[in-house]
């Protein structure tokens, strides 16, 4: 399942975040192409439907309309026509067997009603050709008793009974009913228009009643389908996935991460079996790893011991030969020197000075391999403060060099006070020691803040460094000049890159700094808001 992974000289891996090869994306629809489907297969549906229901609504408008507009004032209006009629028959009949002009005055009111009423029929059956021929036969038969009865009985002179009317009341009698009956016809065709259209009306509403249920059933159905597809298609494919996810990330690793469902999804998750693959891969890698680091923290263990021993050899045994070589050449020097010659002398104080100075060498090696190994210990330090011991320690060289120190307000670190009070000590005595005869000497320590570092320069007006010996002389027992020219051993620099390395920081010469040198190194500042810095100080 793993395979092998591909290391370099090192043994580490040399496969890139993201390098493992993808599978293929799996055949099939995505989740969005299935809901894209699924919404465009919903909103046809739901168009129809819509369209449907409009046609419903559209249908029993209309219905209710005619019923509301055309039927029922065509069937009142009919009644009113037939009302008018009834008047005008009445007053003539009365004003016949009278005389009396009183009885015409329905007959007058008649005839404006019906012209009104006609007039109202004619436009609301003006589309229902089987009324408008029954209003016309009705219209025909009034028309034919008024010229046979009523107008010549309305028209003759009255004061006493009529003879015209007695003489033609059977046949207006008979031409009346006619009218009646002409009359009751146009009604029943009305009233049937009227039933049907309300038999029309009750239809759509059922038909719309049938259309809402059926919409509100494939609205359920829908629905339903809507919520069993995300479940069946995205929310078991996710929980799945997400259980696979959960049981690797808790540490089983050989958990298979299954695939199912929509493409993208699949895709998803042979991605995340993929990236498992890799993972297990690469803890085996750092297993082995691991292992390897045991056994070098091991060997480093047992030479960091070895290296104890050495170091308390160096600073007793070696020593201790060393100091008898110099004293006994020195008690030879004093006790024989008047019987030996200039040149023995001399070899002697060769001797001497040889001695003390593997001494002293020997010395600088332990205090450079002491530095982060027995010095570890890391705390605030007020620099002003230890900066003040430093310049005290230097006092007479600084006496006898006329030298002026001066420095910015210096601020609080972390670090080691030990070893960075003997930083500050090698970048200080080094820029009086490698003074120039020219001018009085000037050493300056100045600060600011970079971030999370401080940002320290030591800068002088000394004799200066070329620039091809700027990383030269941060390698041990590397000197520019003879020890005739400037005592030393050459360890000093290395020293302080040795320390502001261990505090995380790092050390350079400014190359265009003249004249003199200028070193700048970065230390830690605490965790807490630096102090608030005092006034410059100036040591003479």
């Amino acid at each position: 399942m793993t395979g092998v992974i591909p290391t370099d000289e090192a043994g580490y891996s040399r496969m890139r975040p993201g390098a493992a090869v993808r599978p293929g994306h799996p055949a099939g629809w995505t989740t969005r192409r299935w809901l894209v489907a699924g919404a465009c297969a919903a909103l046809v549906v739901l168009t129809a439907l819509a369209v449907t229901g409009a046609w419903v609504f559209a249908r029993s408008t209309e219905i209710s309309n005619r019923l509301v507009d055309r039927s029922t004032p065509a069937l009142v209006s009919s009644v009113q026509l037939e009302q008018s009629l009834t008047d005008q028959e009445t007053g003539v009949r009365g004003y016949g067997l009278t005389g009396q002009q009183s009885f015409l005055a329905p007959y007058t009111n008649g005839l404006t009603t019906q012209a009104s009423s006609t007039a109202r029929l004619r436009v609301l059956l003006a589309d229902d050709k089987t009324a408008l021929a029954d209003l016309q036969r009705l219209l025909d038969r009034a028309q034919t008793w008024q010229q046979r009865f009523a107008r010549p009985v309305a028209a003759s002179p009255g004061g006493a009974p009529i003879a015209l009317a007695t003489e033609r009341a059977d046949e207006a009698k008979h031409d009346f009913d006619a009218v009646r009956a002409a009359s009751g016809h146009l009604q029943q065709t009305l009233q049937n228009a009227r039933d049907q259209a309300r038999s029309d009306l009750q239809g759509a509403r059922d038909f719309r009643d049938l259309i809402f249920s059926v919409i509100a059933l494939v609205i359920l159905v829908m629905t339903g389908l809507v919520f069993a597809g995300l479940r069946r298609g995205v929310t078991l494919p996710l929980g799945q996935l997400s259980d696979d996810v959960r049981r690797v990330a808790e540490g089983h690793f050989d958990h298979h991460v299954s695939s199912f469902g929509p493409a993208d999804l699949r895709s998803l998750a042979q991605d995340v079996e993929s990236m498992r693959e890799r993972l297990v891969a690469e803890l085996a890698f750092s297993d082995a790893a691991r292992a390897q680091l045991d056994d070098q923290a091991t060997d480093l263990r047992r030479s960091n011991a070895e290296l104890e021993q050495f170091a308390y050899v160096a600073s007793h045994d070696l020593q201790e030969p060393l100091r008898k070589v110099a004293s006994f050449c020195q008690l030879l020097q004093r006790r024989y020197g008047d019987q030996l010659d200039d040149r023995a002398g001399q070899y002697i104080e060769y001797a001497v000075d040889g001695a003390n100075r593997m001494q002293t060498l020997i010395n600088d090696l332990l205090a450079f391999s002491r530095v982060g190994r027995l010095h570890s210990d890391t705390s605030t330090v007020d620099l002003e403060q230890l900066f003040g011991r430093t310049v005290d320690a230097l006092s007479m060289v600084v006496e006898e060099s006329g030298a002026e120190v001066t420095h910015d307000p210096l601020p609080v670190v972390t670090g080691d006070a030990t070893q960075l009070g003997m930083l500050l000590q090698n970048l200080v005595s080094n820029a009086i020691k490698f003074r120039s005869p020219e001018r009085p000497v000037r050493v300056r320590v100045s600060v600011e803040r970079q971030g999370e570092l401080w940002s320290f320069a030591i800068a002088d007006n000394g004799i200066g460094i070329a620039p091809e010996f700027a990383e030269k002389v941060f390698v041990i027992f590397q000197r520019l000049h003879t020890r005739d020219a400037y005592p030393g051993n050459g360890i000093g620099l290395a020293l302080c890159k040795k320390i502001v390395e261990f505090h995380g920081g790092t050390i350079t010469i400014d190359p265009d700094h003249r004249p003199g040198t200028r070193f700048t190194f970065t230390l830690p500042g605490p965790a807490a808001a630096p102090v608030e810095p005092a006034a410059e100080a100036v040591v003479r």
